[in-house]
């Protein structure tokens, strides 16, 4: 007689050999009385009975004394197995020696020669429950850690992408919670040692672990720094980036040497105070006796000849220069109260002629877009004119090294509200800082002082100066004073 027609070279005996075999626990009820007829020897070892000690036992027995394990309750649990075939349950069952052996049980109908019965296989799950409970503790320690550290903390792949961040990272990396964080760079500038650097030279460094520091760029807001170490996890691909925000400290250091650079100049401006002073007291005599010279030479040269027109520039140049001497006089006095009244279109054209003997050989184009109408400001003229000069050369020395195609000056006057404005517009090559921020120039050759005597001379009148960069390339200085009205 075959026992199962799809393994034929099996018998009776081999499925109870097997039957004894398993280490699932098995326990056979009976479907009407759910008395038990049989055990197998992995439920006899758990509950720590023999068969013939198991079988006069009932649940209130064998089971925890626990409210939710009272006979009446497993009794109905047996018979919705019988009634609907199988049914499954977390059940307590308490062994001889009284521990209480939590199981995940599965009840099921079978079919015996003698009669329905119910089948009932169970495994102790203790050590499992013991898991998920150490499980739910590790992920609290991980969702505090992640929620609510004061911890900067990141978690990243080989390609830099972000995986992991902790709540504390994400306003300081620009990112929003819940969204895909993505690459490290689209959110900072990485740095090594001070420069500038890119995810693939600091992943080289990690081995296992390299200091590094993040430049965050935030709209309306200081620039965020963050300082830490990036670690390459063992048996891992991931790296873990630990973080501290030095945002004050930085930013400490920057005013501290802006404070430097501030003590500096207001030491120059002073020396170059007293220097004026005195150019402009012993200035005056040479000048004079100039003009005379150049006046007694004049009369004697033909009115037509080379001579006679390069005595008459040679003048006029020193004409404005006497004039320069006594505005300065007044500058170094009491500049802030200025009474004179000039339209800055008028200021303009005075300084035309200089600019134009400075674009000339450097082959720059000079354009002017003059206000309409007359634009009156409260300032004092010869120095207002030196500020344009000042800027225009400057913009000419700036375009000097670029395409000669490229050699367009702009300058422009108009009313603005109660200002009157003038602007200077160069194609060169823009601005990499604000001129203004630092006191003397960058420049390989000349001090610098141009732009500071500038800003003094402007600021001093109650206006305001500045330099941007231009969107088209190039950049625009310019200044405005208040209107004498």
């Amino acid at each position: 007689m075959q026992v199962d027609p799809r393994a034929p070279e099996l018998t009776a005996q081999d499925f109870v050999t097997m039957a004894h075999a398993t280490r699932m626990c098995v326990l056979l009820h009976d479907a009407a009385t759910k008395d038990i007829l049989w055990a197998n020897p992995a439920a006899c070892e758990m509950l720590e009975w023999s068969v013939a000690e198991l079988r006069p036992l009932k649940a209130n027995d064998m089971s925890s004394s626990a409210q939710q394990y009272d006979r009446v309750i497993g009794r109905a649990w047996l018979q919705e197995a019988v009634d609907r075939g199988a049914s499954r349950i977390e059940w307590h069952y308490r062994a001889k020696s009284g521990r209480v052996i939590p199981t995940d049980a599965v009840a099921v109908r079978v079919e015996l020669e003698r009669g329905p019965a119910v089948l009932v296989q169970f495994r102790d799950i203790e050590r499992e429950q013991e898991v998920e409970r150490q499980l739910r503790m590790t992920t609290s320690w991980v969702d505090a850690l992640a929620h609510h550290t004061s911890t900067v903390a990141l978690m990243l792949d080989a390609a830099g992408t972000i995986r992991f961040a902790t709540n504390t990272a994400l306003p300081l990396i620009g990112a929003t919670a819940g969204e895909p964080l993505g690459p490290l760079t689209d959110h900072a500038r990485l740095r090594l040692r001070g420069r500038v650097s890119t995810w693939d030279e600091v992943l080289a460094r990690a081995d296992p672990v390299t200091s590094v520091q993040l430049e965050v760029d935030r709209p309306d807001q200081e620039r965020v720094w963050l300082e830490g170490s990036l670690e390459r996890l063992q048996k891992s691909d991931g790296l873990l980036m630990i973080l501290h925000d030095v945002s004050e400290r930085i930013h400490g250091q920057v005013r501290r040497e802006r404070e430097m650079h501030r003590e500096n100049y207001l030491a120059r401006y002073t020396a170059m105070g007293d220097m004026a002073m005195a150019i402009a007291h012993e200035l005056g005599q040479p000048l004079a006796a100039a003009a005379n010279f150049l006046a007694g030479s004049r009369a004697a040269a033909p009115t037509d000849s080379r001579v006679g027109y390069g005595i008459d520039n040679a003048v006029r140049q020193i004409e404005r220069a006497a004039t320069i001497v006594s505005s300065v006089r007044a500058f170094v006095g009491h500049l802030e109260h200025v009474q004179q009244v000039a339209d800055l279109n008028d200021v303009l054209e005075e300084c035309l002629y200089f600019v134009g003997l400075r674009a000339g050989p450097a082959g720059v184009e000079v354009r002017v877009d003059r206000s309409p109408e007359p634009v009156l400001v409260r300032c004092e003229r010869v120095l207002t004119g030196q500020v344009v000069l000042n800027l225009c050369f400057n913009a000419i020395d700036e375009m000097a090294v670029c395409d000669p195609q490229r050699r367009q000056l702009t300058v422009t006057t108009r009313i603005d509200g109660d200002a009157g404005v003038l602007t200077v517009d160069d194609l060169g090559r823009g601005l990499r800082h604000d001129p203004f921020e630092r006191t003397f120039t960058d420049k390989e050759h000349g001090s610098g002082i141009g732009l500071a005597l500038s800003y003094r001379i402007i600021t001093r009148q109650h206006g305001a100066i500045w330099g941007e960069s231009r969107d088209e390339g190039g950049s625009r200085f310019g200044f405005s004073l208040p209107l004498a009205s």
